[in-house]
């Protein structure tokens, strides 16, 4: 490449860079606006045969979203893409999975629940507060780092990326996975339970539950002792008083391991 044409070709890479921050950010308001209206209305009772199709639905979204996650995973793609854009690239991703569950699910005609009155209120409003204790949660450790927003952001200003910290503040000094619990309530806060339905939330809650321990296990890689001595403190939900999501057990402390000393990101 001759001297002529470097300046085009930058100039090139930082409209495209340009181009894939906005794109995100548009995807991810969209998805979050069908998602809404499909975790509260369900989808129309279909003909054809629902289960294994909308089995894989389900499961063609959950392991993407934490494979990327993976540490060893993210460390093989950050050659190709940078850490500026990881986080673009994983809400893409994200996306993507959402939006083909939701646009090619195939409803069930068979209900196992369907309340009436004061019961349908209740859960409705469990399923408008369980949005709110969401994108609160998400609020407090930086809703851009979900969304690749402020990797982008310190790209387009030309600033370094900063090693992501952890605070715990609000609902995390009661519990470590308050977006795990909230989302719980999204898809479990429905006052007409259909079989399909249900197939998805029996999934989704199993991933939430898999994907909280290794959420743990992610940020104990990335934050050390740091975060080690917070699980010691904190359980994972509300109650758990066993297993990896109950309060952790102190360790010894030369058998701490150091925080990962890169700035990549931890959640």
């Amino acid at each position: 490449m001759d001297e002529t044409t470097e300046p085009n070709y930058q100039l090139l890479r930082r409209i495209g860079g340009i181009a894939i921050g906005c794109a995100t950010q548009a995807l991810f308001l969209f998805t979050v606006w069908h998602l809404f209206w499909f975790l509260k209305d369900g989808c129309p009772a279909s003909s054809i045969r629902f289960a294994a199709w909308d089995l894989f639905l389900a499961v063609q979204y959950v392991v993407p979203h934490s494979v990327l996650l993976l540490p060893a995973v993210k460390k093989r793609l950050l050659p190709y893409i940078t850490s500026y854009f990881y986080g673009s690239f994983y809400c893409m991703a994200t996306c993507v999975g959402l939006l083909t569950a939701i646009f090619l699910w195939r409803g069930s005609s068979s209900v196992l629940w369907d309340l009436q009155g004061s019961a349908k209120l209740a859960v409705q409003v469990g399923f408008g507060l369980s949005w709110v204790a969401l994108f609160y949660s998400l609020s407090l450790t930086g809703l851009g780092y979900q969304t690749g927003l402020t990797e982008w952001v310190a790209w387009l200003r030309r600033q370094p990326l900063e090693r992501r910290t952890f605070r715990p503040r609000g609902a995390y000094l009661l519990l470590r996975h308050p977006v795990y619990l909230s989302f719980l309530g999204l898809i479990w806060f429905t006052p007409r339970m259909s079989l399909d339905h249900a197939l998805l939330t029996g999934i989704w809650t199993t991933y939430i539950l898999v994907g909280s321990v290794l959420k743990d296990q992610r940020l104990a890689y990335y934050l050390g002792q740091e975060y080690r001595a917070y699980a010691q403190r904190v359980e994972g939900y509300p109650l758990v008083g066993v297993g990896p999501l109950a309060r952790w057990p102190e360790e010894p402390a030369a058998q701490a391991e150091a925080p990962c000393p890169t700035s990549q990101r931890a959640a």
